[in-house]
C-alpha cells in the first residue's frame, strides 16, 4: 500500500466519523442545475475505482505546501470562493490570458491577489501521471479548499466529486460578481443571492476571513474612524484598532503592505473571526459590515462568535452549498492543464 493510499484511508476514516453531523446536506449524490437547462450529478466516492489515490495526492501538496507557507491555506479557499461565485466551481479562474482569449485572473478583484496556482499545477501534474484525463481541475480546487481548512484546525466534511471544467471564462463577470472589500450588507447579499446562495451562507462563508492577509488598499475606508466615513465605523468603533491600521496603512510606500485578517490567531481555522467583529476589529469594511449594518447579520455573527461548534458545522453546509454551484454541465470538459482548455 503507497503511502498516498494510506493517507486517503485515513481522510475516508475522518470524513465518515462527519457523516452523522452533514447527513441532511450530504446525501449520497445530488443534483445541479446549470445552464441550458443541463443538470448535473455531484456525489461522493467518484473517483473510487477511476483514480483512488486523488483525494490522498491533494492532501499531501497542501499539507507539505502549508508548511512551507502557512498562508496558502487561506489562499486556497478564496481561489475556490472567487471560482464558484463566478458562474459556479468550475476552475474557469485557473485559466490563463491567450492571444485569443480573456480569463479572470486579471479582473480587479483577482490580479495581484489570488495565489496558489502553481500549488494546484504541481497537484494536477501528479494525478495526471497517475489517472490521466479522470479528475477535473474544479473537483481539485474544491479537496484543496477542504483540506486547507482541516489542516488548520478547522472543520472537515465530504466533498462531493464529478464537477467538469469550463470551456471559458468571464472576466467581467468576475468584475461584477466577487463582493468588493468594501461593500455593505445589500450589495454583499445581493451578490451572494445572484449565485445561490442566501444570507446565512455569506455570513457563515465570511468566516474564511479568520485566515489569511488583506492590503492596505482593501480597507482603506476602514483608516478614518468616523462614522461618517465608512458604514463600518458604527458608534463604538473601536479607535484602538483604526489607530493600528493608520500607523500600518499611512506610513510612506505602504500600499503592498499587509494586515492579518485576523490578528489573534492569524493561522487557525476557528471562529476568532466573529470575536473580532463584536470588538470592532473587523479587518475589511464587508467585515465590520456584518456587526454594524443589519440586525440578522449581527445576531449571526453574535452565534458564532458564542459557539465555535456552531459556526463549523454551519460553514461545513455553506461550503457543501457554494461547491454545488455549477455552470460547466455536458459543455465541460476535464482539462490536462488547468491552465488551458484541451
Amino acid at each position: 500500500m503507497t503511502m498516498h493510499l494510506k493517507i486517503y484511508l485515513l481522510i475516508i476514516l475522518f470524513n465518515l466519523s462527519l457523516a452523522l453531523a452533514t447527513r441532511n446536506l450530504t446525501n449520497k449524490s445530488s443534483e445541479a442545475c446549470v445552464g441550458d437547462g443541463v443538470t448535473i450529478t455531484l456525489s461522493f466516492g467518484v473517483y473510487k475505482d477511476s483514480c483512488p489515490e486523488a483525494e490522498a495526492i491533494v492532501h499531501s501538496w497542501v499539507d507539505k505546501a502549508m508548511t512551507d507557507d502557512p498562508r496558502i491555506a487561506a489562499s486556497l479557499l478564496r481561489l475556490h470562493f472567487h471560482d464558484c461565485i463566478v458562474n459556479g466551481c468550475d476552475a474557469s479562474v485557473l485559466l490563463d490570458d491567450t492571444p485569443n482569449f480573456v480569463g479572470e485572473k486579471t479582473a480587479a478583484p483577482n490580479a495581484n491577489s489570488l495565489r496558489g496556482f502553481e500549488l494546484i499545477d504541481a497537484i494536477k501534474s501528479e494525478i495526471e501521471s497517475l489517472c490521466p484525463g479522470v479528475v477535473s481541475c474544479a473537483d481539485i480546487l474544491t479537496i484543496a479548499a477542504r483540506d486547507s481548512v482541516v489542516l488548520s484546525g478547522g472543520p472537515g466534511w465530504q466533498v462531493e466529486t464529478g464537477r467538469m471544467d469550463s470551456l471559458t471564462a468571464s472576466k467581467t463577470a468576475a468584475n461584477n460578481n466577487i463582493p468588493a472589500p468594501n461593500s455593505d450588507v445589500q450589495t454583499l447579499a445581493s451578490k451572494f443571492q445572484a449565485a445561490g446562495l442566501d444570507l446565512n451562507d455569506m455570513v457563515t462563508l465570511s468566516g474564511a476571513h479568520t485566515m489569511g492577509k488583506a492590503r492596505c488598499t482593501t480597507f482603506i475606508s476602514r483608516l478614518n474612524g468616523s462614522t461618517e466615513s465608512s458604514s463600518a465605523n458604527g458608534p463604538d468603533v473601536n479607535l484602538d484598532f483604526i489607530s493600528s491600521l493608520q500607523q500600518l496603512c499611512l506610513a510612506p510606500e505602504a500600499n503592498a503592505a499587509l494586515a492579518q485578517l485576523d490578528l489573534v490567531t492569524p493561522s487557525t481555522f476557528d471562529n476568532q473571526y466573529y470575536v473580532n467583529l463584536i470588538s470592532g476589529e473587523g479587518l475589511l469594511t464587508s467585515d465590520q459590515v456584518l456587526v454594524t449594518g443589519d440586525e440578522q447579520t449581527h445576531e449571526l455573527v453574535r452565534l458564532y462568535a458564542d459557539d465555535q461548534e456552531i459556526f463549523f458545522e454551519e460553514f461545513r453546509r455553506s461550503m457543501i452549498r457554494m461547491g454545488r454551484l455549477q455552470a460547466a454541465g455536458n459543455k465541460g470538459e476535464i482539462r490536462k492543464n488547468c491552465r488551458a482548455v484541451n
